[in-house]
């Protein structure tokens, strides 16, 4: 279980676990939680009252600060599993739907012709299609792209980088996603 944490602003800042939350909780750095709690954490007997500490954690927590991010500023950090969420397990080449464990990263300029490697000049191919491109381009291979490759906003790059987001965590970050976002089409996440 995964609680995303927000700056005051309510800019995200990644994915924490429950005894980082709970941390937070605890030495009053919270300021504000939406969606309702998704657990207890339960801590020592009071020596004065005799009741056990709770602490309630929601599911998307703004802690103290400002955020040093600019938005406009972000790269994210480029993973073969956010890559495949990004191109929603489709190959870029042939269109095939393909298993995560049987997609391939692929350069569309190849690197050994100074390709980078850069959310814009990556995709994910299946196997036969990286093959039969092999060392060339696209153009040069007669094989087209079927979609365009992007860099995430923020807001996208923290779903391709959630595992079990929960319904009050999508909706927040969906709402804050570019109009144009590939992760808005048919909403799977």
């Amino acid at each position: 279980m995964s609680i995303l944490k927000l700056d005051a602003g309510g800019i995200p800042q990644g994915w924490v676990n429950a005894e980082e939350a709970t941390k937070h909780y605890a030495d009053s750095s919270v300021l504000w939680t939406l969606g309702s709690p998704i657990k207890q954490m339960r801590g020592g007997i009071s020596r004065t009252n005799g009741k056990q500490s709770i602490i309630e954690l929601h599911s998307i927590i703004a802690v103290k600060g400002a955020s040093k991010i600019n938005l406009f500023e972000v790269v994210p950090a480029i993973t073969k599993h956010k890559l495949f969420k990004r191109d929603r397990g489709l190959c870029a080449y042939c269109g095939n739907s393909i298993f995560e464990h049987q997609a391939e990263a692929e350069h569309i300029i190849p690197h050994s012709r100074g390709g980078r490697y850069s959310w814009m000049n990556l995709v994910i191919s299946c196997r036969p299609c990286n093959q039969r491109k092999g060392n060339r381009t696209p153009e040069q291979a007669g094989m087209g792209l079927l979609y365009a490759p992007y860099m995430p906003s923020l807001y996208e790059d923290m779903i391709l980088r959630g595992r079990n987001i929960l319904a009050d965590q999508m909706d927040f970050l969906a709402a804050n996603l570019p109009k144009t976002s590939r992760l808005l089409v048919n909403n799977s996440w």
